[in-house]
């Protein structure tokens, strides 16, 4: 008859996710409704690893799988802990660079704010110079008298 994972749990006094990390710490093929298959074999084994045959206690076995898990939780946790102080560390330069790149922005924003306006300026500058060009040759052109101002055309037209 098969015994089933509940029952064990109860027999050896520990729970049956127990029992079951047992089984997969171990191998335990699993039968096709994808349960552990239990043989005799592998029954006696969990009661050897759970009690003692004769009283009942906890098998020195066992102790010493708690004692490997402790330390193999704690050998996890001081990796953990140089894992998260190596990142911290990347996002400290990580940091760093952002802030050296955000004062460059602000610099180029700046050099470029006053390119703009230097343009500006240079526009409005040779907008002036035209308008004074324009005028100068309006001023000229009304000073001299009317008939030098057909005949300067004409000429111009046959020169040209």
């Amino acid at each position: 008859m098969a015994v089933t994972i509940k029952e064990i749990a109860s027999e050896c006094g520990v729970s049956e996710q127990a029992v079951r990390a047992w089984c997969r710490r171990n191998h335990v093929a699993k039968d096709a409704k994808g349960s552990f298959a239990i043989s005799e074999t592998i029954k006696t084994a969990i009661y050897q690893h759970y009690r003692a045959i004769e009283g009942k206690e906890v098998s020195q076995h066992a102790k010493a799988s708690c004692e490997t898990c402790e330390t193999s939780e704690t050998v996890l946790i001081s990796m953990l802990q140089k894992e998260l102080d190596l990142k911290n560390k990347q996002l400290a330069v990580k940091d760093k660079q952002i802030e050296e790149l955000n004062a460059r922005l602000a610099e180029s924003s700046a050099a470029l704010v006053a390119a703009q306006q230097t343009a500006q300026a240079a526009q409005a500058l040779h907008a002036g110079t035209i308008q004074q060009q324009l005028a100068g040759e309006i001023e000229v052109d009304q000073q001299r008298p009317e008939a030098e101002q057909k005949r300067s055309w004409f000429k111009k037209l046959f020169r040209g």
